[in-house]
């Protein structure tokens, strides 16, 4: 039972360390008891094992096994207390901690495993989706979103998010989101659109030569957005209501009355009519410089009962060799809300917890590293053997979680293999 070694839970741990040893550390010498790496893996651990709060975290670590295995797991030299811990990450900019995505992803590519993942052609699927993971009346900061219902202010933060995902495949590969932030001096409120053309700037900027289509709901599908996809070499399935496309929907329904639209019609073994109809070169809406796009439907039918139907706008040529795999592309938008946003928000993760806000970047970096921890579970149930079947001994994640959180109270690991192989056999004892 063997894993990758550039894979296993101590590889991609070192990244970590490797990463923020480069951190430049803004506070004054001479005063920090903690570096900014001990901070930083604490962080990590808390995440990595699900606690529910730094509080938890703290008190978790008054106990002498729990503070070696911090050592031995994640080889914190001191272990800083909670309000060290923020304030220590309080002040590191997010975009050193991004960096680390990319860190994570390249040995999932050496490894070939991010081949599974081809979606078309050598391409890449990454849906785009916005999600809020922070909100108060009563605490705040220059970079809050706000809105205002019977004259109560709430502040909160959100980020738009992307992942790699296929059709077929359960998990995800995630790529470093965007904050959807207000910026110093900036009237008017930020938005998930423009975080997104921020955001696919960065995933270009991160990944020049991976070819990607990027999938997103309706509120993508508008002509600045594509634009910004066509500038970064990037193609796109796109949710297209035709409530909010009247134009494209017009020129859509008289094609389909003159016969001139292509179709599919399959039956599958529920007795459910699956049926697909397209159309390619259409305005996308009603101004001259309007791109032309090419507009495809799809329905499920059980007897004369509408299941499901949605419809989507692409720039790739559509036939009847691919409408079927587009579908599945389209619809595919869906694994970024459920595989990862209800996965962190209700599988253990604690999405929506204030872990802490601070006074510049704490709220966002322990995002970061809350993504970063799923991120590293994503890449251990898709390649590490130990870790598949350790996980297949319980039925859910949050008792697996729980699991491993009470081994390590009460007894002490060198590795985190031998943790997960003590547990899948307990009468061996503790593994070297």
């Amino acid at each position: 039972m063997h894993s990758k070694k550039h894979l296993r839970f101590s590889a991609l741990r070192k990244l970590i360390s490797d990463r923020v040893v480069k951190f430049e550390d803004a506070r004054q010498q001479g005063k920090v008891e903690y570096s900014l790496h001990d901070c930083c893996q604490s962080a990590f651990a808390m995440m990595f094992f699900q606690d529910p709060s730094i509080n938890a975290f703290q008190e978790r670590l008054q106990e002498k096994q729990q503070l070696n295995n911090l050592k031995t797991l994640f080889k914190v030299a001191t272990i800083p207390k909670s309000t060290q811990l923020r304030t220590a990450l309080d002040d590191i900019p997010p975009t050193k901690i991004e960096l680390l995505f990319s860190d994570f992803l390249h040995p999932v590519q050496r490894g070939k495993q991010l081949e599974l993942f081809e979606f078309m052609d050598g391409n890449y699927l990454i849906p785009l989706d916005g999600v809020q993971y922070f909100s108060s009346n009563k605490i705040s900061c220059d970079c809050c979103l706000t809105k205002t219902k019977n004259k109560i202010t709430t502040y909160y933060h959100q980020v738009v998010a992307a992942t790699i995902v296929c059709p077929g495949i359960k998990q995800v590969m995630l790529l470093a989101p965007e904050p959807i932030q207000n910026i110093d001096g900036n009237t008017k409120q930020d938005c998930e659109i423009n975080a997104g053309k921020r955001l696919v700037k960065k995933i270009r900027a991160t990944h020049p030569k991976l070819k990607i289509i990027i999938a997103g709901d309706g509120l993508y599908s508008k002509q600045p957005f594509i634009d910004e996809l066509k500038q970064y070499g990037m193609s796109f399935i796109l949710v297209a209501k035709p409530t909010d496309h009247t134009h494209l929907y017009q020129w859509f329904s008289e094609f389909h009355q003159m016969g001139e639209t292509q179709q599919l019609e399959i039956y599958d073994h529920k007795g459910r009519r699956h049926f697909y109809e397209w159309f390619n070169d259409i305005p996308l809406n009603g101004s001259k410089d309007a791109d032309n796009v090419n507009y495809f439907e799809y329905t499920i039918f059980k007897g004369d009962k509408v299941n499901y139907h949605n419809s989507w706008v692409t720039d790739i040529a559509i036939s009847k060799d691919n409408i079927i795999q587009l579908v599945k592309g389209g619809r595919a938008r869906w694994k970024i809300e459920n595989e990862a946003f209800n996965t962190l928000k209700n599988q253990g993760y604690h999405l929506e917890h204030n872990f802490g806000h601070g006074e510049k970047y704490l709220s966002y970096n322990l995002l970061l590293f809350n993504f970063l921890a799923f991120f590293m579970h994503q890449i251990f149930e898709l390649s590490d053997r130990i870790y598949q079947k350790c996980r297949s001994k319980f039925t859910s994640r949050k008792e697996y979680w729980n699991q491993l959180r009470c081994t390590i109270r009460i007894l002490i690991f060198p590795s985190f293999e031998s943790l997960l192989k003590f547990i899948i056999d307990p009468d061996s004892g503790i593994p070297p």
